[in-house]
């Protein structure tokens, strides 16, 4: 177990490069998770074998061995890990991980796989730490079902998410200067519901960093009312997933 120094240490390391690998890019994660990732894959930099092979984020190979971006050279290595393929029970395996000249190039790599796998899309450009990394997770990152908590635990400790204004911070200055373009509902909108009144939910739900871009679809399906009710959820109002004058009300003040 690492100790509190190595915990620090570790962060005080890792964070800046973080921030600096995820800072201009279009299609971006969040350095809070990316560190919270590292401090997790890697115990916080205690594990000699990935240390050695600057392998901080415990990214396979893959059987196609593709090159995300350039910070992969092509090494490998192999080592024992856990997974978790029922949601019960976990099985030790050998695999092979990819290794780097650098941590540097281990985070960019990490970076650019995310941007470049449809798998993880719905983690990209996310304001929201435990959606970041549930996409991430969902999109097959990790087996394990505690993997979102563990997370998510991480960054709550060590007030990780402090790193994501490199990010956040130009994301929601852009957001911040457009108006709601879409007609406001005169009525109840729900589950079913389509049409531009819906996408005026859906453009709150974005800003609310709860849903992505490409969401804003004008469809009130089941990605859209889980959405709503996260943010009634967040607001203290009732979870319903319908959107009324009390919801709407209280949007309109907040963003």
């Amino acid at each position: 177990m690492a100790t509190k120094k190595q915990v620090d240490e570790f962060i005080k390391k890792v964070a800046p490069i973080a921030q600096a690998k995820a800072e201009g890019r279009d299609k971006w994660s969040l350095p809070s998770v990316c560190i919270a990732q590292c401090c997790s894959e890697s115990a916080y930099g205690t594990q000699a074998k990935m240390i050695r092979a600057n392998a901080i984020l415990g990214i396979k190979v893959g059987k196609s061995k593709v090159h995300f971006g350039k910070a992969w050279k092509g090494k490998v290595y192999d080592t024992r890990t856990k997974e978790c393929y029922d949601g019960k029970t976990y099985v030790t395996i050998n695999d092979m991980f990819r290794a780097y000249d650098s941590i540097e190039h281990a985070i960019e790599d990490y970076y650019d796989m995310l941007a470049a796998c449809s798998r993880y899309r719905n983690c990209l450009n996310q304001i929201d730490p435990r959606n970041c990394i549930t996409a991430i997770k969902n999109g097959g990152y990790a087996t394990s079902p505690t993997y979102i908590n563990t997370i998510m635990n991480i960054i709550k400790k060590y007030n990780l998410d402090q790193f994501d204004n490199v990010v956040t911070n130009k994301n929601m200055t852009e957001i911040n200067t457009i108006a709601n373009p879409f007609s406001e509902p005169t009525g109840i909108v729900k589950l079913g519901c389509r049409g531009e009144n819906v996408k005026w939910v859906q453009w709150y739900l974005w800003r609310f960093g709860l849903i992505n871009k490409s969401g804003i679809d004008g469809i009130f399906g089941v990605n859209t009312n889980a959405a709503v009710k996260e943010a009634q959820k967040r607001l203290g109002l009732l979870p319903d997933g319908k959107v009324g004058p009390d919801t709407i009300n209280t949007w309109k003040k907040l963003a």
